[in-house]
């Protein structure tokens, strides 16, 4: 008997540009990366295409660990302005410090 082939579903995709954020700041003990993808996606929503982290780094002296996060913003029905990422930005980096704890570097 053969096997189905493997249905694979459409995803649609944008044609629009992606715009990168990054974000690195010294986290506390207490931090969980969940806590920051469930931050971002309440502040931007659908147009976080990606949250990843790409650094971590435990300061020698303080074993204070630091970790940066890059956020792609993308829309998948027009151009977004650089105004509109920033400011999303500044609020993403404002809940995070609120709500996770965290300082910004």
């Amino acid at each position: 008997m053969a096997e189905e082939p493997e249905v694979v579903k459409f995803q649609p995709y944008s044609k629009f540009p992606v715009c990168y954020k990054d974000m690195s700041f010294w986290m506390p003990s207490s931090f969980h990366e969940n806590d920051l993808f469930e931050s971002v996606r309440e502040v931007a929503g659908d147009l976080v295409e990606c949250v990843e982290k790409i650094d971590e780094f435990v300061h020698p002296r303080t074993n204070l660990m630091s970790r940066c996060y890059r956020i792609s913003y993308r829309s998948l029905d027009r151009n977004l302005t650089n105004q509109e990422i920033d400011d999303l930005q500044q609020q993403v980096r404002d809940l995070a410090v609120k709500k996770l704890n965290v300082t910004l570097r």
